[in-house]
């Protein structure tokens, strides 16, 4: 079992676990807000399975039906987040108007916000493990896991800081006032989460920082060349698929050429893990004279 799979069954038990304590919370409390707040843990487990197997998909080999991998399976996870985030926006936006036109007295606050606080713990400690880990391990699902916990941890650092004023003023409309602003900000959330995701499946280019890097590679390890143009890259998954353009001198035996292009693909890989590298060889007469200049 992968390190992210492993990471990814951890979120699936500490989404059961919050939720249970955010429920226990609402049930003390009969708050909306917090009602909210629990159909969002619900939503985090159901984004926690869908990760998990997700994860599983992209893990599968790449076969004769899918020779470049199934590493885009963690995109469709993250979209599906983000979806089922906005249902829970809809149905959370139900309560709070079910609940502003008969608001009412919160029973035994204090203690159900002491619970929910320990609810708010569990999720930013876990939404730093999932982020770290999904950039290290260019896990799309694990990082759209992570800032959706992340956002889930200040919504209700909002929720407390709004009920609490609610007590002490005795406004009860705050309650599902503050239950319709969680909904707005988990719909923000949502759209933020498919917005990534669908970049990765249109095969956005690696990040500009990534490709200086490539091309630094490509200049310090091509000796022998004479120049690399035409460099494209997209991020699937954990995989890093690299290809450019190689213009050798006309003479150089295919040998000599094959030895530089194994070289470019070794330092490739040792700095990107995951990489896939393609060099298509050209001869001099196709230089552009305005790609990667050999070193």
């Amino acid at each position: 079992m992968s390190r992210a799979i492993k990471i990814a069954c951890g979120s699936v038990v500490v989404g059961l676990v919050v939720l249970a304590i955010k429920t226990l919370s609402w049930w003390l409390t009969g708050s909306v807000a917090l009602l909210s707040d629990a159909l969002e843990s619900i939503v985090n487990v159901a984004t926690a399975l869908a990760a998990l197997v997700a994860l599983r998909i992209a893990a599968v080999p790449a076969d004769a039906d899918h020779p470049f991998g199934h590493h885009k399976a963690e995109y469709f996870s993250a979209v599906l987040e983000g979806v089922l985030i906005i249902v829970a926006a809809i149905l959370i936006l139900r309560e709070a108007w079910s609940a502003w036109q008969a608001p009412r007295i919160l029973d035994d606050p204090w203690l159900g916000l002491g619970i929910n606080l320990v609810a708010s713990v569990i999720n930013a400690v876990w939404s730093f493990v999932l982020i770290r880990a999904g950039r290290r391990l260019y896990s799309p699902a694990l990082e759209a896991d992570g800032k959706h916990l992340l956002t889930d941890v200040f919504t209700s650092v909002g929720v407390t800081v709004g009920i609490v004023a609610a007590v002490l003023t005795g406004w009860a409309w705050l309650d599902p006032a503050l239950a319709a602003l969680v909904a707005v900000n988990i719909l923000w959330a949502g759209w933020q989460v498919m917005r990534h995701s669908v970049g990765g499946l249109m095969d956005a280019a690696a990040p500009e920082e990534e490709l200086e890097q490539m091309r630094a590679l490509i200049s310090a390890n091509a000796e022998g060349a004479v120049e690399a143009h035409d460099l494209r890259s997209r991020r699937a998954g954990s995989a890093l698929f690299v290809e450019f353009h190689l213009v050798v001198p006309g003479e150089m035996t295919v040998d000599s050429a094959h030895d530089i292009c194994d070289r470019l693909e070794h330092a490739l890989h040792a700095s990107f893990e995951g990489s896939r590298v393609t060099i298509h060889v050209e001869p001099e007469h196709k230089a552009k004279h305005s790609g990667i200049v050999v070193l």
